[in-house]
């Protein structure tokens, strides 16, 4: 976004609460607006012509018990970090020192800084709420309380998932100016959804859709929470507008911490009922969910978790219940793979317990429960939060699974582990399997147009932030039109270019994208086909286009190139009777219901037991992405998103202390994964084509992120679990670990 730049652009910056709970008493702005350089301060009174609250996505309302996500916090805020005012000046260094002299006066409030603490209290985050809870979810197949009676092993636990952080490399980012000429209002964000943001801005300032126009750039890294809504960018149009001048705002590292939204926090109570055989006859969980302050994401990343605890086992029986828990941290967001992998950590440990109960090895009690192809296409009896009763797509888990382990040396890694038993340096091998729902609808659409330059030009309505889009969408362009790889030009991120699109989000945009892109191109061909029969005197059917060339079948050398037939399009009676006279067509493609992706990751890891230090040493991810389009591309998304997950069950974990203050928030605390911190991520792809879609693509932009923190907490405990340790959380950190392990040796009375 720095980058942007615009003729006399003022620097708008976020005065952001210190409290997590607390009464404001006053917002003193008056000796800031005398300050040099200072073009305007305004607190949430100062804003009275403008909505006191961001409007819910696409005209709705917010799920469960009423609230309101502020533009700037009024009498009350609820999370360290909350906006309370903004102060607009020249330039950034000026801006930095107005921002120091703003006086802000609160009286504490219970800060509520767990999901215990807000459901113990009797002081609520919301007025009016007769508790701390919103958004109950539940899923049931079978009778599970018979179904754990009948059990010969039961296992279970208390799990919980830690809080985490995107930390996209770029933080946001938003400059707008007016256009009083045009009557229009421009803002580049660095955001993932730019309808979403233009309806917000409209609906919060009060002027028509259509007079905005909301551009993304390249963007560092979205990640799910960048396809939220936050006041930040609507601030910043309005000061635009109210001061009739190019305005900026850039996010700093410490605001991205507190203020960008948080994913992942779950805690569970779950079991899991087997046979002595190790045959799954039940599985039960119950939980809740710390959603900050706000709970903007209604019950769709609880309903993930629900849906998705099952994964890609046989489970008969099956009771799931979660809620949403409203705190003052910052509010949740949908970050990579929301409200799964937290399910997959859960399952997976489960399997793991009692694979050791059962005196199994891991990896053979999955091969006993997964769903076998002859089953496909599987239902487990739930419905998914479409309201369509989930169906898992074909697909071969057991060979995927083996795939996997091979990839990994499985056997091989056993052995090693056998070999260094007893060391202070311990191998562990550790495995888990997900099924991912993805591509998500209502829809998605694509324009595809022929330039009289011969170029196309395909228009989405999703932006990107580096997964590939404009080399996998213009494959399928020049795949199904007959055009050149290198003639096709994505363009995306952009309101005024397309209507309208559902945002990048939910491993989505090929699944949905991607047939659109090819239905429009398949419609363009055909009437660039019906143009070049005209001129070449042919019969359409005898037209064949291939490289950006139209020709008669047979003859190749009679060749005229596509940027001639879009010329000729304009004034050709060949298309007469159809919707334009131009080789452009525009389609949207409307799924039934989401398409079910299968995954195994594998690893080994070398754990030291003086230390608690672990080394991840070997991994594998085998992921079905039903059709690859640019299998380098799917790789490479994988392997970004096994890095998320990993650094789960390794390094990240946001941290709160009991006054809602937070502890980690900078790249001194928060430990992100480095290069060396990893070993080669081999992959491997089983493709098994979806029926859901035409093009057969499943999932992948998410799917990487899934069973990371699971792969590491099951290998770290096969490492040490001899010595007593049983892991309910991760990050499995060094301290972590060490702590478990001195608990265990002075519990046997042995020294620590």
């Amino acid at each position: 976004m720095d980058d942007i730049e615009r003729a006399s652009a003022a620097r708008l910056g976020v005065v952001r609460s210190l409290h997590a709970h607390a009464r404001l008493r006053a917002v003193n702005l008056k000796d800031v607006r005398k300050r040099p350089g200072v073009l305007a301060a305004w607190s949430a009174a100062d804003l009275a012509d403008l909505a006191r609250t961001i409007p819910a996505a696409w005209g709705g309302s917010h799920k469960g018990k009423p609230f309101g996500v502020p533009l700037l916090a009024a009498g009350r805020v609820r999370y360290v970090g909350e906006p309370i005012a903004v102060v607009i000046a020249e330039d950034a260094y000026r801006l930095a020192d107005a921002l120091e002299a703003v006086e802000v006066e609160y009286d504490p409030l219970p800060p509520l800084a767990t999901t215990d603490a807000a459901l113990a209290s009797p002081a609520r985050v919301h007025d009016g709420w007769t508790d701390n809870s919103t958004l109950p979810v539940g899923a049931t197949v079978g009778d599970a309380e018979a179904a754990f009676a009948r059990a010969d092993v039961t296992v279970g636990g208390r799990f919980h998932h830690p809080r985490l952080a995107a930390v996209p490399i770029e933080p946001r980012g938003a400059i707008a100016w007016p256009d009083r000429e045009a009557g229009t209002l421009t803002i580049w964000a660095s955001i993932q959804n730019p309808y979403r943001l233009r309806d917000a801005i409209a609906g919060t300032l009060g002027i028509p859709a259509e007079s905005v126009r909301v551009l993304v750039p390249d963007v560092g890294g979205g990640f799910g929470p960048k396809g939220d809504v936050y006041p930040d960018e609507i601030l910043v149009a309005a000061a635009a507008r109210r001061l009739n001048r190019a305005v900026k705002w850039l996010e700093g590292r410490r605001e991205d911490f507190m203020a960008l939204g948080h994913d992942r926090e779950q805690t569970h109570d779950a079991r899991l009922g087997l046979t002595r055989e190790g045959r799954i006859v039940a599985l039960e969980t119950s939980f809740v969910a710390d959603v900050g302050a706000y709970p903007a994401q209604g019950d769709g990343l609880t309903a993930n978790t629900v849906n998705h605890m099952p994964g890609p086992y046989r489970v008969p029986a099956y009771r799931g219940a979660g809620r949403s828990v409203v705190t003052t941290k910052t509010l949740n967001a949908a970050y990579r793979a929301a409200g799964r992998p937290e399910a997959v950590f859960v399952m997976e440990r489960l399997m793991d317990l009692a694979a050791r109960k059962l005196g199994l090895d891991p990896a053979e009690l999955r091969r006993r429960n997964l769903v076998r192809p002859e089953e496909m296409p599987y239902k487990p009896g739930t419905t998914y939060k479409d309201g369509v009763h989930v169906t898992y797509d074909p697909g071969d888990f057991p060979a995927a699974f083996e795939r996997a382990l091979t990839l990994l040396d499985y056997d091989g890694w056993r052995r090693r582990q056998k070999a260094q038993a007893g060391r202070t340096r311990r191998i562990g091998v550790g495995v888990a399997c997900y099924a991912q729902g993805t591509g998500l609808g209502p829809y998605e659409g694509a324009t595809v147009r022929v330039d009289p330059s011969g170029k196309v030009y395909v228009l989405i309505g999703v932006a990107a932030q580096g997964q590939g889009h404009a080399t996998t969408l213009a494959q399928v362009a020049a795949g199904e039109l007959g055009a050149r790889f290198e003639d096709v030009t994505v363009v995306g991120g952009d309101t005024e270019r397309f209507p309208i699109g559902m945002g990048t989000g939910g491993s989505r945009v090929a699944a949905n994208a991607g047939p659109a892109v090819a239905g429009a191109a398949r419609e363009v061909r055909t009437k660039a086909a019906r143009v070049a029969a005209e001129l070449l005197e042919c019969a359409p059917e005898d037209v064949r286009i291939e490289g950006s060339r139209a020709f008669v079948a047979g003859l190749p050398d009679r060749a005229l190139p596509l940027g001639r037939l879009a010329h000729a399009a304009v004034k050709s009676k060949a298309l007469r009777g159809g919707p334009d006279p131009t080789l452009n067509a525009c389609t949207y493609f409307y799924p039934d219901t989401v398409t079910w992706a299968f995954g195994t990751h594998a690893a080994a890891v070398e754990v030291d037991v003086e230390t608690g230090a672990t080394r991840l040493v070997a991994y594998a991810i085998v992921h079905d992405p039903g059709r690859a389009i640019n299998p380098m591309i799917v790789e490479a998304q994988l392997q970004g998103g096994a890095v998320q997950g990993l650094a789960a069950g390794l390094l990240e974990e946001i941290v709160y202390d009991a006054e809602g203050q937070l502890l980690t928030g900078s790249f001194m605390d928060y430990a992100v994964p480095r290069a060396d911190d990893l070993p080669p991520l081999a992959v491997a792809l089983d493709e098994h084509a979806s029926v859901i879609n035409p093009l057969g693509i499943k999932g992948v932009g998410e799917s990487g992120a899934i069973p990371g923190a699971a792969v590491i907490a099951n290998a770290i405990e096969d490492a040490v679990a001899d010595l007593g340790v049983t892991i309910h959380e991760v990050p499995v950190t060094a301290s972590r670990l060490h702590a478990l392990l001195t608990g265990n040796r002075r519990g046997r009375g042995e020294p620590s």
